[in-house]
């Protein structure tokens, strides 16, 4: 068969399917147990969803939902989608029926595929109000199928009866890499959410790019572990895509809480994560040291004092020699090597960061125990990545330099500004918003506040929208000063409030697990967390942290007042996002009670 010019992800996933046969592209935990999928089953049921499409009367163009959390049914989905030259959908698996009617309704999605009873249930009740919305597929085996859904194994079936099979090719080899491949609505803080336009120029660019970072790093035998949502553009160009592309194997975690089990059992080689998992790793081993045997702690320390000291040969590529060297491999034998075989981490040669700023704490942690933890940049809007940290030049806190082919300029008002083949076409059916989101000059306008330095890496140092402006006049970026509080063992989550107020406070969710146990240390009794929060002794703790992590800001920039809160942000409370970013709005709204009584009137 012919090779196909790679100007689509379907294309590109036909030859890697000719390339690779019967090895496994997908682990899956089915019942208990991991099961391995061939590229060629995978392209089989790929080829017999793109017919059952066509049979359905799908035409290029169309657009198609997905509503599902992560799993192998997923990508089948999402091939079969783009392969026959319609637009992909997707919806996050966590959004509610009306915002999934939102979404399909804005997008003019023809049809919609789910992925369990409880998401085929919300759309069914928004359907009354989609009048051009036409079959619902469903991942999930069920006996009793509600009218107007189909069983996928059934459309599987229908798929492989069709008579026209070359209709598939014929379908894919024409699809212009300038046609939108999918459009990803961005979860809108204010108002409704716009639709992304990525098109098939946009990911084929961003995976090569990816690539071109360093070829030789990523190249040989990777195994991915999938769990960021596939719904956001992070996931789906770097887990998935960008696995395709290489010819990797990919492993579906059954979930979030689930993760580190699965760390055990799989053992990546390769983890796209965000900065919310290498923080609870990292507040979870501290946790555990502070309670450990004095001799084991100060064991864990020396380590960590090691650790330390390699960051220098791990982050520029150098060799470790001499004392250092025998010290480092000493530390490794006790330490780093157990420590890493317990998190499942003892094969981890890479691990990207993205969807936010990771503190330069958490990278350190990581990278001095020989992990490298590389941190990028991007928005839904830039497919995502245009920046990433070089495996043999890592400098954390940092985003790293612009990929290939990306131009970045800072604004006069320190917006990040960008253009490359990664930026999107604009946003659906919303060309006021299109406009705006571009200067005169073609550059996107992220919303970021940055700096490049000498060596061209970029660093972060807020977001416009984020901005917090005192009743002074003081402009001030809360993302900054959380990243450094987050650093305290004693804190897990922040955020800074202080818009239009004589002076900045923060609500602090502690890390309980570490404050307990210095409590019990301290011989300090305390019947839940709220009593707990309330001592005396642990205000004065949180006073000293304070101080301590914020000594190199100006004094406009230190936290005044504080409020302990007793349960964390997650996003099922809805405080974050699906890539664990803080909803300030939500908080703002949920916590104004607290926050009113950071400042009393005078």
């Amino acid at each position: 068969m012919a090779k196909f010019k790679e100007t689509s992800m379907g294309a590109i996933f036909q030859n890697r399917v000719q390339d690779n046969g019967d090895k496994t592209l997908v682990l899956w935990k089915n019942q208990g147990k991991w099961e391995e999928i061939s590229w060629n089953k995978i392209n089989e049921m790929v080829r017999d969803l793109g017919m059952f499409l066509i049979n359905r009367g799908i035409q290029p163009g169309d657009k198609v939902a997905l509503f599902s959390p992560n799993r192998y049914e997923w990508w089948v989905a999402d091939l079969a989608i783009i392969s026959v030259g319609a637009v992909n959908v997707p919806i996050y698996a966590t959004n509610s029926s009306e915002e999934s009617r939102y979404i399909i309704d804005n997008s003019d999605a023809k049809m919609c595929f789910v992925g369990t009873k409880g998401h085929m249930e919300k759309i069914l009740q928004a359907k009354p109000k989609l009048p051009n919305l036409g079959d619902v597929i469903l991942f999930d085996d069920l006996d009793k199928l509600p009218a107007g859904v189909v069983n996928l194994k059934d459309a599987y079936a229908e798929g492989k009866a069709a008579k026209n099979k070359d209709e598939f090719d014929k379908r894919l080899v024409p699809i212009n890499i300038e046609d939108v491949a999918t459009i990803i609505y961005t979860s809108g803080t204010t108002g409704n959410p716009k639709g992304v336009m990525l098109t098939h120029k946009n990911f084929v660019s961003n995976v090569n790019q990816l690539n071109a970072v360093d070829p030789e790093f990523l190249s040989g035998d990777h195994t991915f572990l999938s769990f960021l949502p596939l719904a956001h553009s992070l996931e789906r160009t770097v887990g998935y895509y960008a696995a395709i592309f290489l010819g990797h194997k990919v492993a579906f975690a059954e979930s979030t809480e689930k993760l580190l089990e699965n760390f055990g059992e799989i053992r990546p080689t390769f983890l796209v994560s965000v900065p919310r998992i290498y923080e609870k790793v990292h507040a979870g081993i501290t946790a555990k040291v502070a309670t450990a045997p004095p001799v084991k702690k100060a064991l864990f320390n020396w380590a960590m004092g090691v650790a330390k000291d390699n960051l220098p040969y791990i982050c520029n590529n150098k060799e470790r020699t001499g004392w250092f060297a025998f010290k480092y491999n000493l530390a490794d034998k006790i330490i780093f090597s157990k420590l890493r075989a317990a998190l499942g981490m003892d094969k981890l040669q890479g691990a990207m960061s993205g969807g936010g700023p990771l503190s330069v704490s958490d990278a350190e942690f990581f990278l001095g125990m020989g992990i490298r933890v590389l941190e990028g940049f991007g928005l839904t809007e830039t497919t995502p990545v245009t920046n990433g940290n070089k495996p043999k030049k890592i400098k954390p806190g940092t985003v790293g330099p612009a990929l290939k082919d990306t131009i970045i300029k800072i604004g006069p008002d320190g917006e990040i500004l960008i253009k490359g083949p990664q930026v999107m076409k604009g946003y659906y059916k919303n060309d006021a918003a299109t406009k705006e989101a571009f200067t005169d000059d073609g550059f996107f306008r992220t919303g970021d506040i940055g700096e490049i330095d000498a060596d061209g890496y970029m660093k972060i140092t807020g977001r416009i929208k984020d901005l917090i402006v005192t009743s002074g006049g003081k402009n001030i970026s809360p993302q900054n000063i959380e990243n450094s509080l987050v650093t305290s063992p004693f804190i897990e989550q922040v955020a800074v409030i202080g818009d239009n107020r004589k002076y900045l406070s923060a609500l602090i969710v502690p890390s309980y697990a570490t404050l307990e146990a210095w409590a019990r240390d301290n011989n300090i009794p305390f019947s839940n967390r709220k009593d707990l929060a309330g001592k005396p002794e642990v205000q004065k703790l949180y006073e000293k942290e304070i101080e301590e992590y914020m000594k190199d800001y100006a004094r406009v920039e230190q936290i005044r007042k504080f409020s302990l809160l007793e349960t964390e942000w997650s996003q099922d409370t809805g405080e974050l996002t699906p890539t664990m970013k803080v909803k300030r709005k939500v908080i703002n709204q949920k916590y104004g009670p607290v926050i009113e009584s950071m400042y009393p009137p005078e």
